[in-house]
């Protein structure tokens, strides 16, 4: 059997309500949106979890909107950006309101321990960028088109955040 494209399993969902198709779509990119909220999470794995589901349901209410000008993946990778930016306000204002200090990592290695303990010294704009780089593999158009930064910032983002990575782990025995 002939793999479908996404564009071909995008029309048949938004055509024809075709469950089974968003089901592939779903099995095709959950890894890669989980991953990229684990990341973003510093290894919640619960909360990526609920993060990634709601980036999945609103990729389906919305996906009649897909348009084609950028791929699938850029464009559900965009709304799981959003959906963590969203999940981050809500966050931050409740913090401010009842000062509840970050989730702890829920990991069970010491090396990705020291991988999160690394990604928490940087801003979030900084860890976005250099975990859609660095383990996800988007070049830095790509990462533009995910954030709609500007490229310059995406450069710039990646420059310091990777900075900031290195001196971190030459602190920490790993240089």
């Amino acid at each position: 059997m002939i793999n479908p494209t996404d564009i071909s399993l995008v029309a048949q969902v938004a055509v024809l309500g075709n469950k089974r198709a968003f089901d592939e779509l779903v099995r095709r990119y959950q890894s890669p949106v989980r991953r990229f909220f684990l990341h973003q999470t510093l290894g919640d794995e619960q909360l990526s979890d609920d993060l990634a589901q709601d980036t999945f349901i609103k990729a389906y209410t919305n996906i009649g909107k897909f348009r084609g000008l950028a791929s699938f993946q850029t464009w559900l990778m965009r709304i799981a950006y959003n959906v963590f930016y969203d999940y981050a306000r809500s966050k931050k204002q409740t913090d401010d309101i009842d000062g509840i200090q970050q989730p702890s990592l829920q990991t069970s290695t010491a090396v990705g321990l020291d991988v999160y303990e690394a990604l928490r010294q940087l801003k979030p704009d900084e860890r976005m960028c250099i975990t859609l780089q660095m383990i996800d593999g988007y070049d830095i158009a790509g990462i533009a088109k995910i954030t709609q930064m500007k490229e310059g910032t995406v450069k710039s983002h990646l420059s310091r955040g990777k900075e900031k990575l290195a001196n971190y782990l030459k602190q920490n025995g790993y240089g």
